[in-house]
């Protein structure tokens, strides 16, 4: 026999009937085994015996399996191979032709069937969309299993070693209790870690709840946390659940924890050593059953020196601590992420795109991700909307250190400006690499977020009509309370 197209399993009590197809597909170059009754060719894959020299019979490509037989009848089969082998597509025959037989054998998983008598040809036809059908899930199920062999975890792609490193602690951890710290630069993933840590273990079909601690106003914080008594304060005309609540069972995953103040954080400590949480202006605990994943940018232990963030709370949090190393240190992922962010924009923009030139990658390669992944997938996004070829270009990329601050600098002071200028030119670039995020930029700069707006104000680099940040709390705060 030539070059073997594919295996087939043919189950049938008439002899004549497993000949004729056993020598009609052995001349279509296919590798045929018989079986005269449905319950021989169970035991046989039950205990997966040899199909030929090379394979075993889970290896099948296809099963022919005739509906009446003695003992176990064709639908029967059907419905314990797939339990045991659910991706073998399944081809039934019946002489009665009937829909009702028909519809239940679908039902029971066939992939199809025949009605006896039935033509050479209409059998070929049949066997050879199966066997496609067949072929993708092979597939699709080799890809899937390399993706999360190397690439991925959840929505995490990564392939070099250090990305290699987290997921297998990911796995390692994610069926355990312990609370998790994970640190790294802005823009590194570090929710996403939290979110494969939550779907990654017994949690992952109760909820997980985030929240950025610098996102919302410090009065305000302690409540969303941990909800309000009605009648506590202003406002307040029912009780509010807070997340702990909302995360029973699952997972609260804290980011920007170092920016949480210390009377916050002892409140926090407090709900760790005894699992109870008490909601503001109530007098009762509650217990609560929640995982808490904590992350941050900060320096932690730096913050502990300075007395901006509890000793005895860091080390409550980061009993198993993931760090996640900087994109720039991790050149291999940028390829993988980058076609992942092709793929994801192409998608959403209905894009020709399709992929990337030699150049674009090696342009790719070469730049510094100070902004991390999140820089990377903005990037990648903004080039498919610009870009007019199905291949994105070095063209269509930023240039390296095309505003990097010792280029801003000297760009910036050819015309000798004044102090007040060149702050209010280097307040802009920190803006703009940010993303226009406030919390980031001002800690960039060195000055709290109040001290940013007056500047933004006085710099006209914000509308003069645009709301103060104590109007902006108050909003929140006022929402909060609706």
């Amino acid at each position: 026999m030539s070059h073997i197209k594919g295996r087939i399993v043919v189950i049938d009590d008439d002899l004549e009937m497993r000949s004729l197809l056993e020598d009609y597909f052995h001349t279509k170059n296919f590798f045929v085994r018989t079986f005269s009754s449905a319950t021989s060719a169970l035991e046989a894959f039950q205990k997966n015996t040899a199909l030929d020299d090379n394979t075993s019979l889970s290896e099948a490509d296809l099963i022919i399996t005739d509906i009446k037989m003695p003992q176990m009848d064709g639908i029967q089969f059907t419905g314990k191979m797939k339990g045991l082998y659910p991706e073998i597509p399944i081809i039934v025959a019946t002489a009665f032709g009937s829909i009702e037989t028909a519809i239940e054998a679908m039902q029971n998983g066939a992939f199809h069937y025949i009605v006896k008598p039935f033509k050479l040809a209409e059998i070929t036809a049949t066997v050879d969309k199966a066997l496609e059908h067949r072929h993708l899930k092979k597939e699709n199920k080799t890809l899937r299993q390399e993706l999360k062999k190397t690439w991925s975890l959840g929505n995490v792609i990564g392939k070099s070693q250090g990305m290699k490193e987290i997921f297998d602690l990911v796995n390692r951890v994610s069926h355990a209790t312990a609370n998790i710290l994970i640190t790294g630069e802005s823009g590194t993933g570090k929710e996403m870690i939290a979110r494969a840590v939550h779907n990654s273990g017994p949690r992952a079909s109760k909820p997980f709840i985030a929240i950025n601690c610098t996102a919302i106003p410090e009065s305000l914080l302690e409540s969303e946390l941990f909800g309000h008594a009605k009648g506590s304060f202003t406002g307040a005309i029912q009780r509010k659940r807070g997340l702990f609540e909302e995360a029973e069972g699952g997972t609260l995953f804290l980011d920007e924890i170092g920016d949480m103040n210390v009377q916050l954080q002892s409140k926090l400590l407090r709900v760790i050593q005894e699992r109870k949480i008490r909601a503001v202006g109530d007098t009762l605990d509650r217990a609560v059953d929640v995982r808490i994943i904590a992350a941050t940018h900060k320096d932690l232990k730096a913050a502990i020196k300075e007395g901006c963030f509890r000793e005895d709370l860091y080390y409550r949090l980061s009993v198993i601590p993931i760090v996640i190393p900087p994109l720039r240190s991790r050149k291999d992922d940028i390829p993988p992420l980058a076609e992942h962010f092709l793929q994801k924009y192409s998608a959403a923009n209905n894009s020709r795109v399709k992929g990337f030139t030699k150049r674009a990658m090696n342009h790719l390669l070469s730049l510094k991700w100070e902004g991390n992944v999140r820089e990377l997938e903005n990037i990648i996004e903004r080039a498919i909307v610009l870009c007019q070829n199905e291949l994105i270009d070095e063209v269509d990329l930023p240039k390296q250190d095309s505003d990097n601050p010792s280029t801003f600098f000297d760009t910036a002071t050819k015309s000798f400006p004044t102090m007040d200028q060149l702050e209010a030119k280097y307040i802009q670039l920190v803006l703009n690499k940010t993303g226009g995020r406030k919390d980031k930029a001002a800690q960039i700069l060195g000055m709290n977020r109040r001290t940013l707006y007056r500047k933004e104000r006085e710099y006209g680099l914000v509308p003069h009509d645009a709301p103060e940040e104590e109007d902006l709390e108050a909003s929140a705060k006022l929402e909060h309370d609706q």
